[in-house]
């Protein structure tokens, strides 16, 4: 929801507005709090606020919570009770629907999202197999053999030939590239079955994913696209989803041109559970982390993690991210004390409470908020009530995510079939909403319009 032209997130006590600039959007930020305080909701309020502004976001769904994004919201006593209390004015909230697209790395639960292997590059991949530092230099010589000889590097089978090129061949890599042991390759390949099981075989094939799919703005509304990648079954390899994160981010930092300040955001990526992407992490992967946070806003790209704690983020990615909204955490321990400490330390203090005691007392659907200030400062931290989301709360059928699916044009272009050809750049008319049917015998209120169609339940 919008205010003044500024994404408004919640309101303090006094009922002063609570809002993100959007000149400072691309800054990073972070959404922490413990389980069932209402990190959910931020981050919904965050994305809408975003797509009313006409930029793209990304994000991933684990429980399936966030799918309901693509109906309007549904009244109900609690959200009329948070409105009066964050000071919203009488029809200034308004339940909506928004533009949505589903996208699922096993083509299940949303529009399939592919890659090639040689896309994945060999620091990824040997993330994404679980390989030791050993192992990951015989990865980096394999790439470098495919490169060099233009071996194809598409699919997880041209993978395990090139493995076993490498393998024949050994001696002769060693001697130009390092050690290249039969037991490391071994080990690989072993690795690269199990990804197979898991479905890689699914994801690493054509066609690959254009990024541009990512960034488009619905042109009905003008409202950036919610891209939402349904990640419940891919959550169950933790490895595999964060790498799988990490690269998308990478293909936009890699991709986009530089553009410097602007006015907003290209696309904002919301990385969810992002604890996970510094489990057992390398120095190497580090490094690439660090580098894609600190230099991918000036392509435009703002970056949200959302996780239980800030102590969670290494000191030098929480450094960067200068938007915060704190949910509540329990310290019943030495360690959940720490952590506590950890996140009242972010944060830039406020004379009119104790930041540390604040957050151990938080009710459900408040937060800490300190945001940038025009000048790029952090403001003072304010306790908020965070508002409502506008659209649905809580999980779509699966009828409707397949009408949803079924009527996207990213349909066709990433189905089996090869990608259709690009239809050209030539103007076309702005489409509007369809009238209601008019059926007799059939009840309307059982009509509900959905991604800008109506359908009868």
């Amino acid at each position: 929801m919008l205010y003044d032209g500024k994404i408004w997130i919640g309101s303090c006590e006094n009922g002063t507005p609570v809002y993100l600039l959007p000149s400072m959007a691309n800054r990073h930020g972070l959404i922490a709090g413990a389980t069932g305080t209402g990190k959910t909701v931020s981050l919904k309020v965050l994305a809408e606020g975003f797509s009313d502004l006409g930029v793209p976001v990304f994000l991933s769904d684990i429980k399936s919570d966030l799918s309901g994004m693509v109906m309007d919201g549904t009244p109900t006593e609690a959200i009329e009770k948070r409105l009066g209390k964050c000071g919203v004015p009488a029809g200034a909230f308004k339940y909506t629907s928004y533009p949505t697209e589903y996208w699922d790395v096993y083509g299940e639960q949303g529009i399939p999202i592919r890659a090639t292997v040689q896309d994945m590059g060999p620091l990824l991949m040997s993330r994404m197999l679980n390989l030791n530092e050993t192992q990951s230099g015989v990865m980096n010589i394999a790439f470098r053999v495919a490169a060099r000889e233009d071996l194809p590097l598409e699919h997880l089978q041209d993978l395990k030939n090139l493995l076993i090129h490498v393998g024949e061949n050994a001696k002769e890599y060693t001697l130009e590239y390092g050690n290249v042991s039969a037991a490391s390759v071994g080990a690989i390949q072993r690795a690269v079955g199990v990804l197979e099981d898991q479905g890689g075989n699914v994801f690493f094939r054509e066609p690959a994913i254009d990024i541009n799919d990512w960034i488009q703005v619905d042109p009905a509304s003008n409202r950036g696209k919610i891209n939402i990648l349904c990640a419940d079954r891919l959550f169950n390899n933790p490895t595999m989803y964060s790498t799988f994160l990490l690269w998308m981010l990478t293909k936009l930092y890699d991709l986009l041109p530089e553009r410097g300040d602007a006015e907003k955001p290209k696309v904002v990526f919301f990385f969810d559970e992002a604890h996970l992407l510094f489990n057992n992490c390398s120095r190497s992967l580090m490094d690439k982390i660090e580098q894609v946070v600190r230099l991918v806003r000036s392509k435009g790209v703002g970056v949200y993690f959302i996780t239980q704690s800030p102590a969670d983020i290494p000191m030098t990615i929480l450094g960067q991210l200068g938007n915060r909204i704190q949910h509540a955490l329990r310290a019943y321990t030495p360690l959940d004390q720490k952590a506590v400490k950890v996140a009242a330390q972010t944060f830039r203090t406020n004379p009119s409470f104790d930041t540390e005691e604040a957050i151990t007392t938080l009710k459900t659907g408040e937060a800490l908020v300190s945001f940038l200030d025009e000048h790029g400062a952090p403001s003072v931290v304010e306790r908020a009530t965070i508002l409502p989301p506008q659209s649905y709360m809580g999980a779509i059928s699966q009828e409707i995510r397949r009408m949803v699916i079924d009527a996207s044009p990213m349909k066709d272009k990433y189905d089996d079939a090869e990608p259709a050809e690009d239809p050209g750049t030539q103007e076309q008319p702005t489409p509007s909403a369809p009238p209601v049917p008019q059926v007799q015998e059939m009840d309307p209120q059982r009509f509900k319009l959905i991604n800008g169609q109506w359908y009868y339940f």
